[in-house]
């Protein structure tokens, strides 16, 4: 007997996009770091005159770390371009509820969207945690919003 067909709840699916996300930037960020940190012991290893087999290995190393960077940024940025379209999709449907709008989940995703500079452009603006709307009509003539 096949399985009813449900719609995933909402506030899981944003956990898990926002721990996919989170965690993402953190390896993209590890592996950045670890570029710097290996370039900086290949320069000490040539200015110790090290054995040149040890580093050639070691040169080796060093270009398969920076081939892993394109790979996990282009991952993260996957994952960060889902979460706003989850989000989107969340606004556009109407099923953002005020629990799922004031859950540390959804905090920590605007946070994260808000800091990669992928958050909503067309989104309201929030300011000390209130929405803040702009209306055409209460501009005077020449003032800019």
């Amino acid at each position: 007997m096949p399985r009813k067909e449900c719609k995933p709840d909402a506030s899981k699916q944003l956990m898990i996009k926002t721990k996919a996300c989170q965690r993402l930037i953190r390896e993209s960020k590890y592996y950045e770091d670890e570029v710097i940190l290996n370039e900086q012991k290949l320069q000490q290893m040539k200015d110790e005159n090290r054995d040149p087999y040890d580093i050639k290995k070691f040169q080796e190393v060093l270009s398969e770390s920076h081939m892993m960077i394109p790979d996990s940024i282009c991952r993260r940025d996957k994952a960060l371009a889902d979460l706003n379209n989850f989000l989107a999709a969340l606004e556009n449907e109407g099923e953002m509820s005020n629990d799922l709008n004031g859950s540390e989940w959804m905090l920590e995703a605007k946070k994260i969207l808000k800091e990669s500079g992928l958050a909503a452009p067309n989104s309201k603006e929030e300011a000390g945690g209130e929405m803040v709307e702009t209306f055409v009509d209460d501009l005077k003539e020449g003032e800019v919003f």
